[in-house]
C-alpha cells in the first residue's frame, strides 16, 4: 500500500469514528495525531487537498483535547483536581501501585499520552530568559515520565502530615502534580531561575497553595521540613556526594524517604544509611527510607 493510501484509508477511518469526540477517548486522540504527523510532510512543501484534510482533522481532535484539557483545569482550581487527574491512569499502572504491576512501566520508554495530559493541563509557558551555564556535574532538566509521577504518589501514599522537596524540579512537573493529587506540602528547588518563573505561574493560575518553587541551589537550600525528596539526576559527582551528605544530616533528626530516577539511584543504593523500600528496578522510581 502507498504512503497517500495509507493516509486516505487512516483519515477514512478517524472520520467515521465519531467516538473520538468523547472526552475519555484521550489516549486513542493522542495515538490518531501521532499517525497522522507520521504522514504529513515536513518544511514549507505544497500542500495537497489529503493534507488539509488531515490537517483538518488534526484541528478537530486537538480542539476535543483543549476542552478536556480547561474541564480538569476548572475542577484543579476548585480543589478538586485529584480525582479528575487521577482517573485517567491506565488499569495497569494501578496495579503497578498494589506492586504487582511493576513490568506496565519498566517495559515502557519515554512519554506517553499522559505526558499529553499533564502539559495540556499545567500549561507552561515558555521559558522568557536564556538558560544559566549549568556545572559540569550538573544535569539538563528533563521531565520525569507523567506515568512514573503517578507511580510515585501510589507508592509513597504521601499525607498531610508530609512535605515533599523536589531537588532540581525545573517547570515543576512533579511538583506540581503531587501537589494536585495529595494533600501533601510540595516544594521544588531549582537553580534556573526562567524555570522557578515558569512553575509559580503555573502554580498559580491553578490555585495550589500546597506548592511553593524556591530558586536556588540544592546545596544551600534549607532541607529541614522535607519527610520526602525526589531526585531524577539533577547533578551527578561530588554535587550529589554533597547533596546526599546533607540528606543524612536530616535523617539524624527524623525519619525521611528518598526517592530517586535515572542514573542516580544506583548511587543512592549504596548508602549505608537508607534502605531500600521494595525492588530496585530499571526504569522505575526508586524508593528508600532512613535507617534508624
Amino acid at each position: 500500500m502507498s504512503v497517500e493510501n495509507a493516509l486516505v484509508r487512516l483519515l477514512a477511518e478517524l472520520e467515521q469514528d465519531r467516538s473520538l469526540d468523547e472526552p475519555r477517548h484521550l489516549r486513542r486522540r493522542i495515538k490518531a495525531l501521532d499517525e497522522i504527523d507520521a504522514y504529513l510532510p515536513g518544511g514549507q512543501p505544497t500542500e495537497t487537498a489529503l493534507h488539509r484534510r488531515a490537517r483538518a482533522i488534526c484541528v478537530e481532535l486537538e480542539s476535543v483535547n483543549s476542552k478536556l484539557y480547561r474541564a480538569i483545569r476548572r475542577d484543579i482550581q476548585r480543589g478538586k483536581g485529584a480525582g479528575r487527574l487521577l482517573e485517567w491512569m491506565p488499569d495497569a499502572l494501578a496495579e503497578g501501585f498494589k506492586g504487582n504491576g511493576a513490568a506496565n512501566l519498566t517495559n515502557r520508554r519515554g512519554y506517553d499520552y499522559l505526558d499529553e495530559l499533564i502539559s495540556g493541563v499545567l500549561q507552561f509557558e515558555e521559558p522568557s530568559a536564556e538558560a544559566i551555564q549549568l556545572e559540569s556535574e550538573m544535569v539538563s532538566y528533563q521531565p520525569t515520565p507523567a506515568r512514573h509521577i503517578f507511580d510515585l504518589i501510589g507508592r509513597t501514599a504521601l499525607t498531610d502530615r508530609d512535605s515533599l522537596i523536589d531537588l532540581g524540579s525545573g517547570p515543576g512537573h512533579v511538583t506540581l502534580t503531587v501537589s494536585i493529587c495529595t494533600r501533601a506540602r510540595c516544594t521544588g528547588i531549582e537553580l534556573e531561575p526562567s524555570y522557578v518563573d515558569c512553575a509559580r505561574k503555573s502554580a498559580r493560575s491553578l490555585n495550589l497553595n500546597n506548592a511553593r518553587f524556591i530558586h536556588g541551589d540544592a546545596r544551600t537550600a534549607d532541607l529541614s521540613g522535607g519527610t520526602v525528596f525526589y531526585l531524577y539526576t539533577p547533578f551527578t559527582g561530588a554535587i550529589l556526594r554533597g547533596v546526599l551528605n546533607l540528606l543524612r544530616q536530616q535523617a539524624l533528626k527524623r525519619e525521611i524517604r528518598i526517592c530517586t530516577f535515572g542514573p542516580c539511584t544506583q548511587i543512592v543504593a549504596e548508602e549505608q544509611w537508607l534502605s531500600e523500600i521494595g525492588p530496585v528496578e530499571t526504569d522505575r522510581i526508586a524508593l528508600f527510607g532512613s535507617r534508624d
